[in-house]
């Protein structure tokens, strides 16, 4: 049976809490354009049914009937993360380039529609900064793009895929359950290091020798959002992922547990899902988000066999 926390533990419990619940202080800025990769770019928006207005970019390729929807983990945007510079190098010391990924498909013959979500990049923030990444109101952005898209004569009959890593593939597994009739005819879903955020904030308390204290977190992150943290998993809506996905994971990442992506993709019921892991030592979870846009080849093949 374990004790009760401190008051200076309690406090830290309270402020941790808030911090995987809300977005608050100074965003990440956007450092990069898609003019920045020689590609022609549309800076667009559109709003959420909460009335959250997002900004994104559509990257078109002529001639092409087929679409890439792409969004970001939390603290990232559409551009990436500058973690290059300070402050945001104290968070995780590696940038990461989106563009990379937009290049690779757009050179590939698809148009990409990249989006901020709430709280993130130049879209609108929520009251109070509310945030749960990817398992409450950021499904909301998700379905905001699809309606986008279909709100556009010259995007609403292509094929489209996803590419949605870590919050931003939470918040379109989220999508998933909540609206599944948005997603019958998405042909493939590419996700970087999907989180389950029980998993990862038990990890992140042990090592903060506050591993004990799990349950009192808990409450805490309900309290501040009113959501029950061990229901903030993949693990619970996988069974409604029904296309084609291809999960990356570093598998030394410190931030989490094989075992928690390993379940994730288990779950999945499609028969063409595939999952790669790497492996080359390097325990920052930031790497995993640059794979793709550094090694696009399999993401190409895998979006080229779905949607052909």
């Amino acid at each position: 049976m374990t004790g009760q926390p401190t008051p200076e533990q309690l406090a830290t419990l309270k402020a941790v809490a808030r911090g995987y619940v809300s977005i608050d202080g100074e965003r990440a800025p956007i450092l990069e354009t898609p003019k920045d990769y020689g590609m022609e770019f549309e800076d667009v928006t559109f709003t959420a049914d909460d009335g959250i207005k997002l900004a994104a970019w559509f990257i078109p390729a002529e001639g092409s009937d087929k679409l890439i929807i792409c969004n970001h983990p939390a603290t990232l945007n559409r551009y990436g993360f500058p973690g290059h510079l300070e402050p945001w190098s104290n968070f995780q010391n590696v940038e990461v380039k989106f563009g990379k990924v937009h290049k690779a498909l757009h050179d590939a013959g698809y148009n990409v529609l990249a989006y901020d979500l709430r709280n993130h990049g130049e879209s609108d923030s929520a009251p109070d900064n509310a945030w749960g990444q990817g398992f409450s109101d950021e499904y909301k952005d998700v379905i905001a793009a699809f309606d986008y898209v279909k709100s556009r004569e010259d995007l609403r009959e292509m094929k489209v895929g996803l590419f949605n890593p870590c919050a931003g593939g939470g918040a379109a597994i989220h999508a998933m359950s909540e609206r599944p009739e948005y997603f019958e005819d998405v042909k493939a879903f590419v996700c970087a290091q999907p989180a389950s955020i029980n998993i990862m904030s038990k990890v992140a308390l042990d090592g903060m020798g506050l591993g004990e204290f799990f349950d009192t977190f808990a409450q805490e992150v309900e309290s501040v959002r009113g959501l029950n943290l061990n229901e903030m998993t993949p693990h619970l809506f996988a069974k409604n992922i029904k296309m084609p996905t291809y999960i990356v994971q570093n598998k030394d990442d410190v931030w989490t547990v094989p075992e928690d992506v390993q379940t994730t993709f288990d779950l999945l019921p499609n028969p063409g899902k595939k999952l790669h892991w790497i492996e080359d030592g390097d325990t920052r979870r930031f790497i995993g988000y640059n794979f793709f846009g550094e090694h696009p080849e399999t993401m190409i093949e895998f979006f080229g066999k779905h949607m052909s």
